[in-house]
C-alpha cells in the first residue's frame, strides 16, 4: 500500500505544472537517454518508438496528467490501468521501478537546472514512488491472475507458428499454439499478446499485436499489417514461416468487449484497427447481439477479414458498412447486411447512425479516433459511451486526456 502524498508535496508538484509544459519532452528525452544507456533495460522498450520520438512524448503527457491531477488522483484510473497492463505485457518488475526513477529524477534535476531546488526534488522522489507502488501493486494482482487462470503464465513462453494465411495484400495472420502443447488461457477479446524477438542486425525487439481470434483454449491467432519500413512487422512478413518458434506473454490489455455489459454496440476502425474487433465478432458468432461492424479500408485488395464480415453480414450477425477511401470495388457482390460506401469515414455520414444505449468501440490511426470521437460528442453521445485503443504509445494530448 502506498503512502499517501503529503499536502506539502501535492502543492508543490501541482506547482511543477507549467514547467511541465514547456520542458517537459526534454524531460523525458534525457530520461529515455540515460535510461536507455543500460543494456538491460533497453531491452525491455519497443525501440521503434523511441527512433520516432513517441514514447517520450507519451511519457511527457503522463508525467503532466499526474502533476495536474496530483490532487484529484482517481482521474487517472485507466492511464494507470493502461500502464500497469502494458508493463506485464513486457514483464517489467519490482526491479526495474529504481532505474526510472533515478533516470527520471536525473532528466529533472539536469534540465531544470538551478530551479530543481532540494524541495522540488523531494517532491517529486516521493511522487514518483507513490505512483511507482501503485503501479506495482496493480501488476501484482495482475501477474497473480495470469498464473492462476487455467492455461495461464507469467514470464515468456514458447509457442509455435502453427498456420500462416494472407488476410489481404498487407496483412497476415499468424496462428500461435503452445510449444508444450499445454492450453492457454482464455483471452478477453480487445487484449494483445507482447513478443519478445531477436531479429538479426536488429537486436531485441518487443511489440504488442492484438489478438485476433475468438478466446479459445488452444491457440492464439494475431493478425499484423506490414508497415512500410517497419522492422518487426517486415520480419514478421518475409522471415517467420511455419514452424518457427517465438517468445510470448500471456494476454493483457483493458480495451476489453464483454457482450454482458453492452446492450448494442457498434464497431468502428480503419486499416488494421479492426483486429480486436474480428475478435469480438467471434465470440459474437457464438452469442449474437445488436452489433454494427463499421470499417474503412484503402481499397478491396487491402481489405483483411473481408470475406468474414460478409458472411457474419449474410447470417444477420452483424450490420456492416465498409468504406473505400479510393472508391468502391468494381466487382463487389451485393451482401444482404452489408452496405459499401466510396471515401471515408465521416461526420456526417456517422450523424446519421447514432442510436440510443449504444456502446461505441473504435480502434485505428490517431486522426481517425479523434474524427470519430470528435462527430459521436457532437451528436450527444457521452463520454461513458465511447472506448477507444491506442496501437502504440498515447503520444496524442486529446486521446490522453479523454483516457
Amino acid at each position: 500500500m502506498s503512502t499517501m502524498l503529503d499536502d506539502k508535496t501535492r502543492t508543490i508538484v501541482s506547482a511543477c505544472v507549467p514547467a511541465l509544459e514547456a520542458h517537459g519532452l526534454a524531460i523525458t528525452q534525457e530520461m529515455y537517454r540515460r535510461l536507455l544507456a543500460n543494456p538491460e533495460i533497453r531491452d525491455l522498450f519497443n525501440m521503434s518508438h523511441q527512433k520516432d520520438g513517441e514514447q517520450p512524448k507519451a511519457l511527457a503527457l503522463a508525467v503532466l496528467a499526474y502533476a495536474r491531477n496530483i490532487n484529484n488522483l482517481g482521474a487517472l484510473g485507466g492511464m494507470v490501468e493502461r500502464i500497469a497492463e502494458k508493463h506485464v505485457g513486457l514483464n517489467i518488475l519490482p526491479e526495474h521501478y529504481p532505474f526510472v526513477g533515478e533516470a527520471l529524477l536525473g532528466a529533472i534535476a539536469h534540465v531544470l537546472g538551478d530551479a530543481a531546488t532540494p524541495e522540488i526534488m523531494d517532491a517529486w522522489g516521493k511522487a514518483y514512488w507513490f505512483l511507482a507502488n501503485v503501479l506495482i501493486g496493480r501488476e501484482k494482482q495482475i501477474y497473480h491472475d495470469h498464473a492462476e487462470a487455467p492455461g495461464g503464465w507469467t514470464g515468456w513462453r514458447s509457442f509455435t507458428v502453427r498456420s500462416i494465411v494472407t488476410e489481404s495484400s498487407t496483412v497476415r495472420s499468424f496462428e500461435l499454439v503452445p510449444s508444450d502443447n499445454k492450453p492457454v488461457m482464455l483471452h478477453k477479446p480487445g487484449q494483445y499478446l507482447s513478443f519478445k524477438l531477436d531479429i538479426p542486425e536488429h537486436g531485441s525487439q518487443r511489440r504488442n499485436y492484438s489478438i485476433s481470434s475468438a478466446p479459445a483454449s488452444d491457440h492464439y491467432r494475431i493478425s499484423i499489417r506490414k508497415a512500410e519500413g517497419g522492422v518487426v512487422s517486415s520480419w514478421f512478413h518475409d522471415t517467420v514461416r511455419e514452424g518457427d518458434t517465438l517468445m510470448v506473454s500471456a494476454p493483457a490489455g483493458e480495451f476489453i468487449y464483454d457482450p454482458s455489459k453492452e446492450e448494442k454496440t457498434m464497431f468502428i476502425s480503419a486499416g488494421i484497427g479492426l483486429t480486436p474487433f474480428i475478435s469480438a465478432l467471434g465470440l459474437i458468432e457464438q452469442q449474437p447481439g445488436p452489433t454494427r461492424f463499421v470499417h474503412g479500408t484503402h481499397a478491396a485488395d487491402t481489405e483483411a477479414f473481408g470475406s468474414y464480415i460478409q458472411a457474419l453480414a449474410a447470417k444477420g450477425i452483424v450490420r456492416a458498412d465498409i468504406f473505400y477511401s479510393t472508391g468502391l470495388p468494381n466487382k463487389a457482390s451485393a451482401t444482404s447486411g452489408l452496405a459499401r460506401h466510396a471515401g471515408r469515414i465521416n461526420a456526417e455520414w456517422l450523424s446519421t447512425q447514432i442510436e440510443p444505449n449504444t456502446t461505441y468501440r473504435i480502434c485505428g490511426p490517431d486522426q481517425f479516433m479523434l474524427d470519430v470521437i470528435k462527430a459521436l460528442k457532437a451528436q450527444g453521445v457521452r463520454t461513458e459511451q465511447i472506448h477507444y485503443e491506442f496501437f502504440g504509445s498515447a503520444s496524442d494530448a486529446q486521446l490522453l486526456a479523454a483516457a
